[in-house]
């Protein structure tokens, strides 16, 4: 089965659906990408992309909400603070790291740094 986006005007995605392979075939039998998103616009219109659970196609599974970078080629989840920045697997890294105890942490912002979450 293949995954496919849909995106509105911005490139966020709007909406996942799964596609049968056979609705990728081309003449010669060979998957294609154009062929899903001919098939996705035949039921839903709009824009299409093609998507995988395994990151294999644009580094991320397209998730609601996920904004497709055209210039990495890649679904990017939504920036969780404004400090952090895009690694080269299209995923959002803190400036700095989180301890690596086994402690737990949540990110603040304003301090710029991991907090110890204390029940």
């Amino acid at each position: 089965m293949a995954h496919f986006a849909q995106l509105d005007e911005n490139n966020v995605v709007t909406n996942v659906i799964v596609v049968h392979n056979n609705e990728l075939l081309d003449e010669n039998g060979v998957e294609s990408e154009a062929k899903g998103i001919v098939f996705c616009q035949s039921l839903f219109g709009g824009n299409w992309k093609q998507t995988s659970y395994n990151g294999n196609i644009r580094k991320n599974y397209a998730g609601i909400g996920y904004t497709y970078r055209e210039d990495i080629d890649a679904f990017v989840p939504p920036q969780p603070y404004s400090s952090w920045m895009l690694n080269g697997k299209a995923q959002w890294e803190a400036p700095v790291a989180m301890p690596t105890d086994d402690k737990r942490y949540s990110w603040d912002e304003t301090q710029q740094n991991w907090i110890e979450v204390t029940e």
